[in-house]
């Protein structure tokens, strides 16, 4: 473990705790308001929240620019949800349900040969945190029937998408700030 956190700066380290702090401060917020639409469909809010708090994820992701970034990020908030028991009662199974999707964004990132900060990456960066975190916490939770799972893993691509471009665009503008050393990394989208 030592040997992998030391390919990560002090400042990144700093980065990817604050990612995993503001994705846990988001949860309460968005999950309530998310449930006034979702719930007369039977959908589980998370589907449709999840698109905002797992933007944290890809946020850090594209910002810090390596390999294990988003899954440090999500085990971060597994840790953070088992210590506190802020939200849910979910206990150890918490380390799955958090870790996955950050688990699922560096496979992606890694498949794609990306550091995750070009609107193409983040946006299916974001569709595949928040569906994989959708389906896992189905299939260990809820238990939908098939087309209840389908309009709710719809849901999520979808509200994953948007989280992901919102990500995107603030790593664009810190890029125009030139903040952090991200300037002229990606694909040139920003230009």
């Amino acid at each position: 473990m030592n040997r992998f956190l030391s390919k990560f700066s002090m400042f990144e380290l700093i980065i990817i705790a604050m990612m995993a702090a503001l994705g846990i401060a988001t949860k309460p917020v968005v999950v309530p308001l998310a449930h006034i639409i979702t719930g007369p469909l039977y959908i589980p809010g998370g589907a449709i929240a999840g698109g905002f708090y797992m933007m944290w994820i890809v946020l850090g992701a594209g910002l810090v620019g390596k390999r294990g970034t988003a899954t440090l990020i999500a085990f971060v908030q597994a840790i953070m949800i088992i210590v506190t028991g802020v939200y849910g009662t979910h206990g150890v199974l918490s380390v799955a349900t958090y870790t996955l999707p950050g688990f699922m964004v560096d496979i992606l990132l890694l498949v794609m040969r990306s550091k995750g900060n070009s609107l193409s990456d983040c946006f299916l960066a974001g569709i595949t945190a928040n569906m994989s975190g959708t389906f896992l916490s189905n299939l260990v939770f809820f238990r939908l029937p098939l087309i209840p799972l389908i309009l709710s893993l719809s849901s999520a691509a979808l509200s994953g998408g948007l989280g992901g471009v919102i990500a995107f665009n603030i790593i664009k503008r810190f890029r125009k700030l030139n903040l952090m050393g991200i300037e002229g990394q990606g694909d040139g989208a920003c230009e």
